[in-house]
């Protein structure tokens, strides 16, 4: 691909209140957080991570009006993210509490808005081009309505429009025949370990990677595993392990989706299947090691890191 490709991102953007806690309390206790932020989240973590990388994103998702869709807009803007679809005037962007322990581990509780008022006139409206890229979520696929939307509009795209599907934790909450129409036009499979096994009912992450890659991936899929990196299979190859980054975990939420959103702006640069996985897995190493979501590296942050992790593997 090239540089004009762009990453389209169906992935709803919300807004994160986010608490950091030592545990989730019990249920009628009472407990202070020990650090709080209010940010954008959602797909805005896969689509300022791809625009740090150099690649043009556009959210294929719908704003609403008030405070939390002001807050979402300007978000985007600062990374100069496309947001074409007219907003719902009738109800604001919603939220999701995002609670951290002191593993780093996310209990997330989400209160709907406007993203969910997605319509298919909206999608009909986006200019989707051949070598562009689309990333859709689990979310995107998994409540009625909203789903037999995106689903039609994902089955209507040129062969020539890449499409990478993240299932999400909450993979086995998608309904069996919605799952098996995006695994079928899905070209890259995204997700982590969990959701692989999930998905395949193997055990091991060797025959899940190989089990998932039989089920969807026309190019291939993509396996994270924490600090130990990612496994990469690409059609009609054998699974290769693409190494991590060691850093310490602060918080894991918005890790998955920066790694998707630096895997596939690699790929609409023309970059090489593993480089991009190194590279996202060193975006999605720095983006843990940090309060909040959003917080991927710029790309010469990331070529660093990689560079000096060659050094210290050498030495």
């Amino acid at each position: 691909m090239n540089s004009s490709s762009r990453l389209f991102c169906l992935d709803t953007v919300m807004i994160d209140i986010v608490l950091r806690i030592a545990q989730v309390p019990e249920s009628g206790s009472d407990v202070l957080a020990s650090e709080h932020l209010i940010t954008t989240g959602g797909g805005y973590n896969a689509m300022s991570a791809a625009a740090r990388q150099g690649v043009e994103a556009v959210y294929a998702g719908r704003f609403g009006r008030g405070p939390f869709s002001s807050i979402a807009r300007t978000s985007l803007d600062h990374h100069n993210v496309t947001q074409p679809i007219e907003a719902d005037e009738t109800r604001d962007a919603g939220f999701c509490v995002a609670l951290i322990d002191d593993d780093g581990e996310r209990t997330f509780i989400t209160s709907p808005g406007a993203e969910g008022s997605l319509r298919s006139s909206d999608l009909s409206s986006l200019d989707v081009r051949s070598a562009d890229y689309v990333l859709v979520s689990g979310y995107n696929v998994m409540y009625p309505g909203s789903a037999e939307i995106v689903l039609e509009w994902l089955t209507g795209l040129s062969e020539d429009v890449t499409v990478a599907f993240d299932p999400s934790n909450r993979v086995m909450d998608i309904p069996n025949a919605n799952l098996r129409a995006v695994l079928e036009r899905a070209d890259w499979t995204l997700c982590n370990e969990t959701e692989a096994s999930l998905l395949t009912g193997k055990d091991t992450l060797q025959e899940s990677v190989v089990a998932l890659a039989e089920q969807t991936g026309r190019a291939g899929v993509v396996v994270r595993h924490g600090e130990s990196g990612c496994t990469v299979l690409t059609t009609g190859d054998e699974p290769i392990h693409v190494d991590g980054f060691k850093v310490t975990v602060v918080d894991t939420n918005g890790a998955g989706d920066t790694h998707s959103g630096v895997f596939l702006a690699e790929l609409a640069l023309g970059n090489d299947v593993i480089e991009a996985a190194l590279r996202a897995n060193a975006g999605a190493a720095v983006a843990i090691s940090v309060l909040g979501p959003a917080s991927c590296p710029e790309r010469n942050v990331i070529s660093d890191m990689i560079k000096d992790s060659s050094k210290s593997s050498i030495s």
